[in-house]
């Protein structure tokens, strides 16, 4: 199999659908096995098993009258788009699921792709429709385009593109409000240096709607209460390739269990692929096949733990990391039931559904089990080799001592220290449980490298804390302040460093509602301003901006449904 790339030296100028559509490369379509029960044009609107192939040809669903609200500036100047593309009609027509009248060689039909399903490591079939695990896949995401610009492989995915084989019943749409949070999420992800799927455009219909179950306003309840109507949206997502851990389990299972003739050869095909798509500066591409499975168990495991220490890092908590939610890329997919934590807590957890399984500081744990997933599913392709199967578990084994180091080098860098210092570490981290802390401020106000603690008061909830407990801090203060007077860098420049890792803001739940809801009303200034602001988050921005965003969670706000905590994100 070979994917072409192009001359990287040759920056690109796409001012026209006409010229975007000269860089199509559709290297998953062309190199790996259709569906064999797949439908004529890609009629395939209705939820079926789907017993075998890497993909299933599907027509996205036009939404009505779309709407501009939106587009990613910074990933349109790295693919070389013209700014007044995303305003143009015809890429408003493809990106808003309108595949019909496409120049060629973009094609009319987009794809869908299956995946399975484990939850904490257990494999799980009962959510299937069929009871069979056929039934999971991309309900309501359709991939329209792979392209190769600058030298680098992109694939366009639509999120709420209508119904596929895998909608399991839905309508295969996605409402404006959880499009708005996924495309301010991974403008602001990338803006944080966390590798994540990319946001490229978002449109919204101006006349179609869909029924969601939700909150009423102000409510405290944990589960929805009534069914809103909502306008739809789609948000275009990019990424090098949308290859999950769930999707190479999906054929480490059929190959493990025999379940067709060709179970073996696809699970090995979706792999080399996988290595193709993302790991092929990583991996010699002449080296064998069992070889190779060995590199990307180990380069995969370096970058989800790496991924991991970076979300602890800012604070961020995905929610639902299934194995259907962790991509073999190494980078944040699927912005569902997420959160930015304001209270410092390790059981931190937007998701009413998600349990301490997911939460904040369990998610190297819930990581490590999506990782022994990925290992397994590789598992057929060494069923020859014991030696190889035996380096296999010993890469599956290490996860918690890479893990762990990623961890403590994190942790010493928001503490501007060189090396870890363990008894230093653990007295803040209870100080910051019991003194209820706003992990952010806290973490940003350290790095102007404080005399006393009255500039960390500014993230303390609670205002009134008690002498004894102040004592405490001023006193771990002057521990961490004689640490850092041994660094070879002047305290200017040492805070300078501290604030390339803590940023200034992060995109909470309670900023974010007030832009959906405006822009359910058709005013989207604050979603633009939003994203103006999340895309520069270590940086000292106006008075203005700092009064606004650069602040305490109101205490009105705590324990409010739909802000504290969610539980559906569609």
């Amino acid at each position: 199999m070979s994917i072409t790339t192009q001359n990287p030296e040759t920056p690109t100028h796409i001012k026209t659908l006409d010229e975007l559509a000269s860089f199509a490369d559709y290297s998953l379509m062309d190199t790996l096995n259709c569906d064999l029960q797949a439908k004529k044009e890609g009629a395939d609107h209705i939820a079926r098993e789907v017993f075998s192939g890497h993909y299933v040809p599907v027509k996205p669903t036009p939404i009505e009258h779309p709407q501009y609200i939106a587009h990613s500036k910074s990933l349109f100047a790295e693919l070389g788009f013209a700014e007044s593309l995303a305003q143009s009609s015809d890429f408003i027509r493809m990106f808003s699921s309108d595949l019909s009248q496409v120049p060629k060689p973009l094609r009319n039909t987009g794809w869908a792709t299956g995946y399975a399903l484990s939850i904490y490591g257990t494999e799980y079939y009962q959510q299937c429709p069929f009871g069979t695990g056929n039934g999971y896949g991309d309900g309501r995401a359709v991939s329209v385009l792979e392209a190769v610009i600058n030298g680098k492989r992109w694939e366009m995915q639509l999120k709420g593109a209508g119904k596929t084989p895998y909608c399991r019943g839905a309508d295969g749409r996605a409402v404006l409000r959880s499009s708005v949070r996924e495309f301010l999420a991974q403008e602001h992800m990338h803006a944080l240096g966390i590798p994540t799927s990319r946001s490229l455009s978002l449109y919204v219909s101006k006349t179609e709607q869909v029924s969601r179950p939700w909150y009423r306003e102000h409510s405290y309840s944990i589960d929805p209460e009534v069914m809103i109507a909502e306008p739809v949206a789609i948000a275009t997502r990019v990424a090098p390739s949308f290859i999950r851990v769930g999707q190479i389990e999906l054929f480490g299972r059929r190959a493990r269990k025999n379940e067709h003739p060709k179970a073996m050869q696809e699970l090995e095909q979706i792999v080399l692929h996988l290595i193709e798509r993302e790991y092929s500066e990583d991996i010699d591409k002449d080296l064998p096949t069992t070889e190779k499975v060995l590199h990307l168990a180990n380069a995969f495991r370096s970058r989800l733990t790496s991924l991991v220490a970076h979300w602890i890092r800012v604070g961020y908590c995905q929610g639902n990391f299934n194995s259907d939610n962790c991509a073999v890329g190494g980078f944040t997919l699927d912005y569902g039931p997420f959160g930015f934590c304001d209270v410092y807590d390790p059981r931190y957890q937007p998701w009413t559904g998600g349990g301490e399984h997911f939460s904040f500081l369990n998610q190297p744990h819930a990581a490590k089990k999506n990782f022994h997933t990925f290992c397994m599913a590789l598992l057929p392709l060494l069923r020859d080799n014991k030696d190889a199967q035996g380096s296999l578990e010993e890469i599956d084994k290490g996860f918690d001592k890479v893990m762990q180091s990623k961890m403590t080098t994190m942790w010493a860098s928001k503490l501007g220290l060189e090396t870890f210092e363990a008894t230093l570490f653990g007295a803040l981290e209870v100080l910051m449980r019991q003194t209820t802390v706003d992990y952010t401020l806290f973490f940003r106000e350290l790095s102007h490298i404080p005399e006393d603690i009255q500039a960390l008061k500014k993230s303390f909830y609670h205002q009134t804390t008690d002498s004894q407990t102040l004592e405490r801090w001023s006193l771990w203060l002057e521990k961490w302040r004689a640490l850092i007077g041994t660094s070879p860098l002047s305290h200017e420049a040492l805070s300078k460093q501290m604030k390339r890792v803590n940023p200034k803001y992060t995109l909470r739940e309670w900023l974010l509602v007030p832009a959906y809801q405006q822009a359910d009303e058709g005013n989207y200034a604050l979603t633009r301003e939003l994203q103006e602001v999340m895309t520069h988050p270590y940086d000292e921005q106006s008075k203005e901006t700092e009064d606004t965003y650069y602040r305490r969670k109101p205490a009105e706000l705590f324990q409010i449904a739909g802000i504290s905590h969610i539980s559906c994100s569609s």
